[in-house]
């Protein structure tokens, strides 16, 4: 006795067609003979393929729901002949064409235009806070000869008969297949013309070379992409896109890392020794802060939500402070006497004293 198809697949009589794909793309994908080293391989292979054109389809589905097996043994072979039922689109989907079985790329026979790529340069300001850009490109659009046709006297193709496919049946050890490649007769249009559009060349689109405007979002960094659609290669079913690179250029005082930024701000000696009130630079205008007593180089200030926009939320990073301990390049005379007479008091600290208690090993 045949086997039940629902057994097959290892589904419930319920399952929905979502399940049953699913199910049938696994048991392909796990007994296909190109690929299965397991033991009559080639047979569950059959298997499977026969319980799956039965139960995806759904008038099929309910006969065998009602009749088992009997629906199709009319057929002559004792069970049903699937030869003929288009495989193409799961076995492309899992295998590709490399597998021995040749599917003729989309299975709707239309294909768009290759996408293309754009590197745009940016100032610092342009990227944190967004802009506009414009950009010259060169695009296809419309032949305002032939409104879009191609050609004149339109008639529908007699090869593919309007759906732009073709449609061959392919014979393998496993059965026979239906694959569908794109009409070479008129490019997956579907339409023919008795005379093809002399500036176009038939195809419907031209080149001209134009100035987009592109909005550039708040919080772009880098190496982010943005996508303009319809400005890629010409493709019979329609254009690709156009995909923005972006490269920004740096400060000359923040350094940018990720949605945050760091600014190194200068300190004098008596700045970081005594505290001071000092005024910096932030994204959106100078603040001043607050600089405590006894401050070292490396001592790093948080100025939350100080920093760049998350390009893909309304999220803020933050502004890092970093202090820096600048040393005098020369000293007056008096500046000088102030040291010495600083340097006979006890300025001393645990750090010195650790190190001094060392040194008298």
């Amino acid at each position: 006795m045949k086997k039940d198809y629902y057994e097959i697949l290892g589904v419930s009589k319920t399952a929905s067609p979502d399940e049953i794909k699913s199910a049938f793309r696994k048991l392909a994908k796990k007994y296909h003979p190109d690929v299965s080293k397991e033991e009559n391989a080639a047979e569950k292979f059959k298997e499977c393929q026969e319980a799956y054109a039965v139960l995806s389809d759904e008038n099929k589905r309910k006969q065998y729901d009602q009749y088992g097996h009997a629906a199709f043994e009319n057929n002559g072979s004792g069970g049903y002949d699937f030869s003929g039922f288009d495989f193409s689109d799961i076995f492309s989907d899992l295998f590709g064409s490399s597998f021995g079985f040749n599917f003729g790329g989309n299975s709707r026979g239309k294909t768009k235009g290759r996408d293309r790529i754009m590197r745009v340069d940016l100032t610092f300001e342009e990227a944190v806070f967004g802009t506009k850009k414009t950009i010259n490109i060169d695009t296809y659009e419309e032949c305002d000869s032939c409104y879009g046709k191609g050609g004149f006297d339109e008639s529908i193709c007699p090869t593919c008969h309007g759906t732009g496919t073709v449609t061959a049946e392919q014979r393998t050890l496993f059965g026979s297949f239906m694959t569908k490649t794109t009409c070479p007769k008129c490019s997956g249009k579907g339409r023919s013309y008795k005379k093809i559009c002399s500036k176009c060349s038939g195809s419907g689109k031209i080149k001209v070379n134009k100035d987009i405007e592109v909005k550039v979002p708040a919080g772009v960094d880098t190496g982010n992409q943005q996508r303009v659609s319809g400005y890629g290669e010409f493709g019979v079913a329609g254009c690709g896109d156009l995909y923005l690179e972006y490269r920004v250029r740096g400060h000359e005082l923040f350094e940018r890392d990720g949605n945050d930024i760091y600014l190194e701000v200068p300190l004098t000696i008596t700045e970081a020794v005594l505290g001071c009130k000092k005024e910096i630079p932030t994204l959106t205008g100078k603040v001043k802060l607050t600089i405590e007593p006894g401050s070292n180089t490396g001592d790093k200030l948080r100025l939350k939500g100080k920093g760049i926009d998350d390009v893909h939320s309304y999220r803020k990073g933050d502004m890092y402070v970093i202090l820096k301990v600048i040393l005098p390049d020369k000293l007056s005379r008096d500046q000088k006497k102030l040291f010495e007479q600083l340097d006979k008091t006890d300025l001393e600290t645990k750090d010195f004293n650790k190190f001094n208690n060392y040194m008298k090993k």
